[in-house]
């Protein structure tokens, strides 16, 4: 379970005590304020707060001082254009908060987004919980032939029993020496290492928190790169959680992400000619093209 019931009880509070604002807000953000989403095993993901919807882009854009007599089919079209032609300026004028508990190995990935204000729970201040992320067996694979970052083949049967036992006993143990040494017994005299040192020992599948702030500009960066196909399943499904989010607070947008950037492709001067070549008749491949093997892999998986 992600949330105790205390911190369900807190956020069912906040959730019944709505305030009256003169502010401009997006009912589809309004319905995900404060609400968890699990992911994985333990993690979360909640908004706390924002600014901005599709109207506060368009605004921007036009440097305007109000709504005026635009439709939503016209700020549609500039949002649209605004993301074809990577006029980034306006989506930075929305921004959001949210409230994340991931793995630290995953939050390692996460940090390197550096665009972004972030407070992450203390384990010098405080103890961490015992919660690790233990994967489902589906999620075991053995290291990928063709990249050196990805995986390959499921683990199957004793082998990815075997992992899973060492998982979890190693975690249980690591967390035991972690509570013994922080833990003082006056009758032996043991005074009890400082929690900022205890920590240490931790492995890097141990849960931790953090508030993360970022522009939808820059938001939009991190889901191009974590939602992608080819991303670690363990950051990739908080960021399919996090689009579901966007896809409610700023629905044009998201509308002109997801076709612009999460379904379209970036082409090299190299790859627009090859495609030139092709639709002129000629027979290309990798030998003839100028590409190396790996770019002409990545040129035939989207067009053939």
């Amino acid at each position: 379970m992600a949330l105790t019931p205390e911190q369900e009880a807190e956020i069912a509070a906040q959730r019944g005590a709505p305030q009256q604002t003169l502010r401009a807000v997006s009912p589809g953000m309004e319905a995900r304020l404060y609400s968890a989403h699990n992911v994985l095993d333990h993690g979360l993901v909640r908004v706390i707060d924002y600014m901005g919807d599709d109207s506060a882009i368009c605004q921007a854009a036009r440097v305007s001082y109000g709504r005026g007599t635009k439709t939503v089919n016209t700020d549609a079209g500039l949002i649209r254009y605004l993301m074809r032609h990577w006029h980034s300026t306006p989506f930075e004028m929305c921004e959001v908060k949210f409230h994340v508990k991931l793995p630290v190995f995953v939050a390692r990935q996460w940090i390197r987004h550096r665009t972004a204000n972030v407070n992450e729970y203390s384990a010098r201040y405080s103890i961490l919980d015992r919660e690790f992320y233990i994967p489902e067996a589906g999620q075991l694979a053995a290291q990928s032939s063709q990249n050196h970052q990805g995986r390959g083949a499921v683990l199957e049967g004793a082998e990815a029993a075997r992992v899973l036992d060492i998982l979890r006993e190693d975690a249980m143990r690591s967390y035991d020496h972690y509570e013994d040494m922080l833990t003082p017994d006056e009758e032996s005299g043991k005074q009890g290492l400082a929690r900022e040192l205890a920590r240490m020992n931790l492995p890097t599948n141990i849960y931790t928190q953090w508030y993360w702030k970022v522009d939808l500009h820059n938001l939009f960066h991190f889901l191009r790169l974590r939602a992608d196909s080819h991303a670690q399943y363990e950051i990739r499904v908080y960021a399919e959680t996090m689009c579901d989010i966007v896809r409610d607070w700023v629905p044009a947008a998201y509308s002109a992400f997801e076709d612009y950037r999460l379904g379209g492709v970036n082409l090299s001067g190299k790859a627009v000619e090859i495609l030139k070549r092709r639709l002129a008749g000629e027979e290309v491949t990798q030998e003839n093209s100028g590409m190396s093997k790996g770019e002409w892999r990545e040129f035939e998986s989207v067009w053939g």
